[in-house]
């Protein structure tokens, strides 16, 4: 198959556009009405980007090991390679590129390592690819979770070894999802877009999985699924399909946890991008409600009709920034999720919510609990000393010691970066 156009590449009329009227306002303050709380005073104005992986092409996930000092980078392309002290690896871990399609926003999507990874060695993905028996004509392709086992010194992972455990049928080339992540439950959630097309998906919990968060127990399987169900997932003995474990999404791209918390960023459609807190079985709005704004001025309940799982309350995001620019300087066009800040080298990080936007122009936010009981977590620009490495974001990590890492194109093209302190 032939080489895809990168994301970069794809969007690059995108960027000429919108960069002008997004990026180009004041930088430093807090987003929203709120009074800004002490927390957000002590985040730092500027961060530093260290060079770990440069070379990269469309990087989109990264996974730490735990046993050593070694990265494995999902490229879009289908590619998963594998990073060490001394450079990257002539080969790659895992090469899907006959078996990915790209374009649009297809691709190897997500991956994440099992919370056992030095026992079972267990590396999971999430990927796009050519439509398998079960989807329909009329759909664009099928998005594969699948496992594979990784060798013992860790350098490949096992051809043969591929465990398909759910496959999505897809009508769009975008809006697809794909992050993944295990919780400290041990289960596995799986970020799925709404599926493409204007004002779409998001509200039908009974057809598909398009526009949800889904969880799922792949240490176990059920009956003919390569997968079992928790007993505890919201839908199970109701209307609805067992998987779920939250709906009304559009587009969430990056999940992460923080102990028992689960952030989850959804891409906006016309106006706002926004950044939830998901609990179990909530209902976050999409496509009744953009952010905290109805998307439909005509039609805005808040909350489903009485037949619906009994008039379920629509839930707002803790986070959300618009399009048009701001004077804080937080906007943007498509939200990055990222992951609470628990390391030791940014101290004035501790707590935060990092994350940011596609658009980054040398840009990351950050968010703080607020202290004053509002709902919407106050938000500031957190500007990258080294700015022209980040041009674009495409999605962050956290290692075992708390410390971030952004994945996104720049001057240098593609690379991982670790967050550090600005000099």
């Amino acid at each position: 198959m032939g080489r895809s156009p990168s994301r970069r590449q794809v969007l690059s009329a995108t960027i000429v556009g919108a960069t002008a009227g997004v990026i180009g306002s004041a930088i430093g303050s807090a987003t929203g009405d709120h009074d800004s709380p002490a927390a957000i005073d002590r985040l730092p104005e500027t961060v530093a980007l260290e060079p770990i992986v440069d070379g990269l092409e469309s990087p989109l996930a990264v996974g730490f090991p735990p046993e050593d000092d070694r990265r494995y980078v999902a490229e879009r392309d289908g590619r998963v390679v594998v990073h060490e002290q001394d450079g990257l690896l002539d080969d790659p871990l895992l090469d899907l590129r006959e078996t990915v399609v790209t374009g649009g926003e297809r691709g190897l999507l997500g991956l994440t390592l099992h919370p056992d990874f030095a026992e079972n060695r267990r590396l999971f993905v999430h990927y796009s690819s050519p439509r398998r028996p079960g989807t329909p004509a009329a759909f664009d392709h099928t998005g594969v979770l699948a496992a594979f086992e990784v060798t013992d010194d860790g350098s490949r992972a096992k051809p043969q070894s591929e465990r398909v455990i759910l496959e999505v049928p897809q009508p769009q080339d975008y809006h697809n999802g794909g992050d993944i992540a295990f919780g400290p439950d041990g289960f596995l959630y799986v970020g799925i877009g709404a599926g493409g097309g204007g004002g779409g998906g998001g509200q039908d919990v009974t057809t598909d999985f398009l526009g949800s968060v889904l969880r799922l127990d792949v240490d176990e399987r059920s009956g003919d699924r390569a997968y079992a169900v928790p007993d505890d997932n919201p839908l199970v003995d109701r209307a609805g399909l067992d998987e779920y474990y939250a709906w009304g999404f559009r587009n969430p791209w990056r999940l992460s946890f923080d102990d028992d918390d689960l952030f989850v960023a959804d891409v906006g459609e016309n106006d706002y991008e926004e950044v939830n807190l998901v609990e179990k079985g909530g209902n976050y709005g999409w496509n009744i409600k953009e952010g905290t704004h109805c998307y439909r001025d005509e039609d805005c309940p808040d909350e489903t009709p009485a037949d619906v799982r009994g008039g379920e309350s629509l839930r707002d995001p803790i986070i959300e920034y618009p399009r048009e620019a701001t004077e804080s300087g937080v906007a943007g066009v498509s939200v990055i999720g990222g992951y609470v800040y628990r390391g030791s080298e940014l101290p004035a990080l501790e707590d935060a919510y990092v994350f940011g936007d596609f658009l980054a122009a040398g840009r990351l936010f950050a968010a703080t609990r607020p202290e004053d009981g509002t709902d919407l977590w106050p938000t500031t620009v957190v500007e990258v000393a080294d700015g022209d490495r980040l041009e674009q974001l495409f999605s962050f990590g956290r290692d075992e010691a708390g410390e971030l890492y952004v994945l996104g194109t720049g001057v240098d093209d593609g690379g991982l970066y670790r967050v550090i302190p600005a000099t």
